[in-house]
């Protein structure tokens, strides 16, 4: 890991995520914490270049449609505990869950919008399960 990278991180983590948390708060009531795999992206600035708006952009555009009313934010607030985010090399290795409080997205950042989840996906998985 270069010294870009090393900065990007310590950039995400004291101002990008929690900034991502206190949206969530305002979009559903709670604070909502993150959790990165960040050795899974130590190597690849591509991928420290897009996470947050690959995933937690997305995540909050889903949320906001989710908890348009009070009886979203309550299905928010009760059920989502954690958010965790992984790097994979390639999009065949993605995947999406959500069980026991954690959405758990594993994500080819750095290719880009082909290495996502859209908002619309990501809303779908939740409703089904909150």
């Amino acid at each position: 890991m270069g010294l870009n990278e090393r900065r990007k991180i310590k950039e995400l983590q004291e101002q990008t995520f929690p900034e991502r948390v206190k949206e969530i708060e305002e979009i559903c009531g709670a604070p909502i914490p993150y959790e990165v795999d960040w050795e899974s992206m130590a190597d690849d600035a591509e991928a420290l270049r897009f996470i947050d708006n690959l995933s937690c952009h997305r995540l909050n555009m889903a949320l906001r449609v989710i908890c348009s009313d009070d009886m979203g934010k309550e299905a928010v607030r009760s059920s989502l505990k954690l958010v965790k985010l992984k790097n994979v090399k390639d999009t065949g290795a993605m995947k999406m869950e959500f069980a026991a409080g954690v959405l758990e997205m594993h994500c080819a950042y750095a290719q880009g919008t082909s290495g996502m989840f859209s908002d619309g996906a990501i809303r779908q998985l939740l409703e089904q399960n909150l």
